[in-house]
């Protein structure tokens, strides 16, 4: 049966002048939807007529009709053929614009806005489909589960303003995703996307898979919208369920970020930043990140930092600014890892790293004092690589640790006897490396101090005094 005349059967509407009655016996979904497939995937003149055709078939069908003898299989299979019609021109790996681009995107945008009237007429059936006793949830479950991702890919890639897209194509996206998200029972994007706790499952597995084969190195550039989905995407899920899909997230964001183009550059340094703040897999990006030295390096791509240099900076940019002692005390366990990693080198980020040391030791950060002591050892890692541009520092560092090692001593709070031991310790073993490197300034310093203060003869009421004493054989 024709498509126009199936929607009028359905709608029970007789025939148009000249036309033979629609037979009483519709068709089944099933049998429907199968030949519709192949149909969409043929050339663009017969597809756009078929997609409007089928936008209103779903809206006329009864839901009876069109889940009863429908297996989710099919259903999904017609979803991801929409799908690919709707998609912008796929383009050759880095690749010029073709010709006639423009026009191309201007046509893609078009049968995006027919398609979403699909999936929207598509997702209203489905919400009357719950109400009624036949079908309900047993049946619409599946349908869902198969349809869900499809769906979401295609509204992430229309609801922004992009080439591909218009005025109304982003309209129907973003109508498209409200009802999504209300279909799955969900309050929000990133609802739908991470479940409503830790431990419900959402839909981020199911949309990564859909896009995994879409962003490996021989892929990500032919289909332009699949970095912006994905960067779009990324942001709705944040910690503590992004960590379960580290895997998954890391290697576009990675990939996208060494391309040579500003524009991806940026786009997977967002990525990152907001991985390394939502999962902070700063040790396992140090375990990454020579992958990517070494590729530079065959393809002589000399530049004057490594992405080691360029992830450092902005960990210590946001450490700087951080003011959560959980996220301090996350930072600073990892940041002696990325000192060990440059070695000397390190050299390139002193002046932002001693800024990050000097307000990190400062600050108390609990009982634990986990900040402090990854901040100690991150200082001694300093000293030992970079020693050379220590002596000019030392006022600083010196002034610094003197004034944390006095407050421990006068500290009579909760922070336990041997967490005070291990922060005098290490403080200690960095004045010790300080006086070395700046070739026994450090006792200088205090032995100067100590001589010309009045209260030497009760040495533990000075600080500077008290320290002296201690360091004085060392």
């Amino acid at each position: 049966m024709e498509l126009g005349g199936l929607v009028r059967a359905l709608r029970a509407e007789g025939p148009r002048d000249g036309e033979q009655p629609p037979p009483r016996a519709v068709p089944p979904a099933e049998q429907i939807l199968l030949q519709l497939a192949p149909l969409i995937a043929e050339g663009a003149a017969p597809r756009a007529g078929v997609v409007r055709d089928l936008g209103a078939l779903v809206e006329a069908a009864e839901c009876q009709w069109l889940f009863g003898g429908l297996s989710p299989a099919t259903l999904g299979e017609l979803v991801a053929a929409l799908n690919g019609h709707a998609a912008p021109p796929k383009q050759e790996q880095d690749a010029a614009d073709p010709p006639g681009k423009d026009s191309a995107y201007a046509a893609a945008a078009e049968r995006a806005a027919e398609v979403g009237s699909v999936f929207l007429h598509l997702l209203a059936k489905l919400e009357v489909a719950k109400t009624q006793e036949s079908l309900g949830v047993p049946v619409v479950g599946p349908v869902l589960s198969r349809v869900m991702g499809p769906i979401y890919i295609f509204a992430a890639t229309h609801i922004v303003e992009r080439p591909w897209t218009n005025a109304r194509s982003q309209s129907v996206a973003q109508e498209l995703l409200a009802l999504l998200v209300q279909a799955a029972g969900c309050g929000s994007v990133a609802e739908f996307l991470r479940g409503k706790d830790e431990d419900e499952e959402g839909r981020f597995a199911a949309v990564m898979g859909l896009l995994k084969q879409e962003l490996t190195k021989d892929t990500w550039k032919r289909n332009p919208a699949t970095k912006h989905v994905f960067s779009w995407t990324l942001p709705h899920v944040t910690r503590p369920w992004l960590s379960h899909y580290l895997e998954r997230v890391l290697p576009p964001s990675l990939l996208i970020s060494d391309d040579y183009q500003e524009e991806n550059k940026i786009l997977g340094v967002r990525c990152l930043h907001h991985i390394i703040l939502n999962v902070v897999v700063l040790l396992c990006l140090l375990d990454l990140l020579p992958i990517l030295e070494r590729a530079q390096r065959q393809q002589n791509q000399g530049r004057p930092t490594t992405p080691c240099d360029e992830v450092l900076q902005l960990v210590l940019t946001h450490m700087e600014a951080e003011h959560r002692l959980a996220l301090r005390r996350v930072y600073a366990r990892t940041l002696p890892a990325f000192v060990q990693r440059l070695g000397i080198l390190i050299v390139r980020h002193l002046k932002r790293l001693e800024r990050v040391i000097l307000g990190y030791l400062e600050v108390c950060d609990g009982p634990e004092e986990e900040a402090r002591l990854g901040i100690l050892e991150t200082l001694q890692c300093t000293i030992e690589h970079a020693w050379p541009r220590m002596p000019c520092r030392l006022p600083v560092l010196l002034k610094a640790l003197l004034k944390m090692m006095w407050d421990i001593h006068t500290d009579h709070g909760s922070t336990p006897e041997l967490v005070k031991a291990a922060l005098l310790q290490g403080a200690t073993e960095c004045l010790i490396l300080l006086d070395r490197c700046s070739e026994g300034q450090v006792k200088v310093l205090l032995e100067g101090v100590y001589s010309s203060c009045e209260e030497n003869r009760v040495a533990d009421q000075c600080s500077p005094c008290f320290l002296y004493s201690k360091l004085l054989f060392i």
